[in-house]
């Protein structure tokens, strides 16, 4: 199936969802969630998986549930989690490396009827990913070359995800360099768009391509952190 961008339905829909956030609902519009989202997401998935074999062939695309892409149920079982049963921002993922997909170094996006939000990275640490990206930035030289990546990627309109922790880990001390980056509790870099441009199909792939061609060197860095990831 060729992409030729989604609907001008879509975002509609997912509007639709986050005002009638039901299973009821949603079953009585499934067949409109296949067509608007699931469909055009498959495709996509394919077509841009092609698209960013180019900037890293060893990545991992599949266009399907659980794999690039997300359900649209909600775990609701998870303490503190979100009890609405359906999302409604569609993500997609395109992953690199053997270890779980959101524990692995990706190129990411979602979208929903407020924003685009494309993003390189891992978003946020599990233990095992936590403990190898410190092990990792022990180094100075690694620290000053994450620090200096991620001040290219500012200077470029790129923006970073916040720190999240406010304490530093054990070991750290005030004279190393560039300790700040001790503090993440994830790695990644973002941008946000318009949620229209998902409608024009061309222009999304290529907006896309260029924006994570600028990010690639964040994502080979965090990488190049999971390769350490000790087996639990």
């Amino acid at each position: 199936m060729e992409f030729n961008g989604f609907s001008k339905k879509t975002l509609p829909f997912l509007e639709s969802i986050r005002q009638n956030n039901n299973k009821e609902w949603f079953e009585l519009h499934k067949l409109e969630y296949e067509e608007l989202i699931l469909n055009p997401s498959r495709a996509f998935v394919q077509e841009m998986g092609e698209h960013l074999q180019a900037l890293e062939p060893t990545i991992n695309f599949e266009p399907k549930i659980n794999k690039s892409l997300f359900r649209i149920y909600r775990d609701t079982r998870r303490m503190g989690a979100n009890k609405l049963p359906l999302k409604h921002r569609i993500g997609i993922i395109f992953w690199q490396g053997g270890g779980k997909r959101l524990q692995s170094s990706s190129f990411y996006l979602h979208f929903s009827p407020d924003e685009l939000f494309v993003s390189v990275g891992v978003r946020w640490f599990e233990k095992p990913m936590l403990d190898a990206y410190r092990e990792y930035i022990k180094d100075a030289y690694k620290r000053e070359e994450l620090n200096n990546l991620l001040h290219s990627l500012m200077k470029k309109g790129y923006s970073v995800i916040d720190k999240g922790y406010k304490r530093f880990p054990r070991g750290v001390t005030q004279n190393m360099t560039n300790i700040h980056l001790f503090l993440y509790k994830g790695m990644a870099t973002y941008k946000l768009l318009e949620p229209q441009l998902i409608e024009d199909g061309e222009k999304l792939i290529d907006t896309l391509y260029k924006i994570y061609e600028d990010m690639l060197p964040l994502q080979q860095f965090m990488y190049e952190v999971s390769l350490r990831v000790k087996d639990e």
